[in-house]
């Protein structure tokens, strides 16, 4: 017997059934919790996760590698019962948000209000929204009486704001990333990233030699060195050709700590870098752009130990693969727009899904990634609900 969520009703649209207040409230709830990383601390949301899947689901797991890195495995009942002929469709999204300046907010970043048609709060955008639309994409296929084609897994995970090792990868070191096809609702705009720069973030430490503040070159500045580091780094153009979709690799100065005090030379000083790189690049060959880089400044008598913070390689997936153009239809179907096939400069945990698990996976969600990261960030309530649309267009359609 069919669960009681699906009903034998004709096919029709289905942006029409979706419910505007239903994934406002959703997001609005998850927002309201806050998960942070750091700290880094996703079980507090369980309960409002579960709620929402709770009657769908026929099989929860727990995976908590650490305290209270939380993440949750649903895979839902089917509405036409078992059938391991379908494909399975994992959706991943991400518990966690980055931190907030509340001084910085005009509102309070986990209050979350809808002014003027936005939503706003952190994680509205990255990426509770998202996760929210495809929620509520399963209640638009409950009121319109129509069935998943496939069979459906939510990955709800930790920590992918910190390179996901609690996370995503906790999932697949566990061997539970098992599917056909992904769908991440990061924010897009609803277009279709197929391709992600990956990151090298690490710390130099310089060594310098102590001496008297009134005696300058008397000892060996490890703040001089690092601000021709800095030179060296920063915005640095690391030659090759551009990617179609990615362009060309980047690094950023993001820190910079050193010395003792005022009238001391500096004998130590460390600074932060971020990298970000081209499908191809390891740990090691970036890391070996940056020293080269470095080597070609002639900075005399420097001295540096390098020290990974995190590495996340870049992926790609072919523009042409059929899953694309599904997600694609689904999308011009939902809002009568056509989505261009985009990369992102960032990296998102659809590399552990592509890469390692070997899942085509396109990512795609309500929300504007200008708004990630950053004070005051909002979704626009339309696209919440055309994502809502979307999703459920697309689980209705893959099979």
């Amino acid at each position: 017997m069919a669960p009681s969520w699906f009903y034998a009703l004709p096919v029709a649209s289905l942006a029409e059934y979706v419910d505007q207040e239903r994934v406002v409230e959703l997001t609005r709830s998850l927002v309201a919790i806050d998960t942070r990383n750091p700290p880094g601390n996703e079980a507090p949301i369980e309960d409002a996760v579960r709620a929402a899947l709770d009657r769908r689901a026929a099989r929860w797991q727990t995976v908590e590698p650490a305290p209270g890195r939380m993440s949750l495995v649903a895979e839902l009942e089917h509405p036409e019962g078992p059938n391991p002929d379908r494909p399975t469709l994992i959706v991943n999204g991400h518990l966690d948000v980055v931190p907030v300046n509340a001084e910085a907010w005009s509102r309070h970043p986990f209050d979350p209000q809808v002014v003027d048609g936005r939503l706003y709060g952190r994680g509205t955008a990255d990426m509770k929204g998202g996760i929210a639309a495809a929620i509520c994409a399963l209640d638009v296929l409950e009121r319109a009486g129509r069935a998943p084609a496939c069979n459906l897994v939510f990955h709800l995970v930790a920590d992918e704001e910190r390179g996901g090792r609690w996370g995503t990868r906790a999932l697949l070191d566990a061997g539970l990333i098992r599917g056909d096809a992904c769908l991440v609702p990061e924010p897009t705009d609803l277009q279709l990233c197929v391709a992600e720069r990956g990151l090298l973030q690490a710390w130099l430490h310089i060594a310098g030699r102590p001496g008297h503040g009134s005696r300058p070159r008397e000892g060996v500045s490890a703040i001089e060195q690092a601000a021709q580091v800095v030179l060296a780094l920063h915005a640095a153009d690391f030659g090759g050709e551009d990617h179609p979709l990615l362009g060309r690799p980047t690094a950023n100065v993001g820190t910079i700590s050193g010395g003792t005090t005022f009238n001391v030379v500096a004998e130590s000083c460390v600074v932060g870098v971020d990298r970000r790189v081209l499908p191809g690049a390891t740990a090691e060959s970036a890391q070996a752009e940056l020293d080269e880089r470095i080597r070609r400044a002639g900075i005399e008598g420097l001295r540096y130990r390098f020290e990974l913070s995190t590495f996340g390689e870049a992926s790609e997936m072919s523009p042409g693969d059929p899953w694309v153009k599904q997600v694609g239809d689904a999308v011009t179907r939902a809002t009568g727009r056509p989505p261009e096939v985009i990369g992102m400069t960032f990296t998102t945990d659809a590399r552990f899904v592509r890469n390692q698990a070997g899942i085509p996976t396109v990512v795609c969600g309500p929300g504007a990634i200008d708004q990630a990261h950053t004070d005051d960030e909002y979704v626009e309530v339309a696209q919440l609900v055309d994502a809502t649309a979307a999703f459920a267009e697309l689980f209705a359609a893959y099979g």
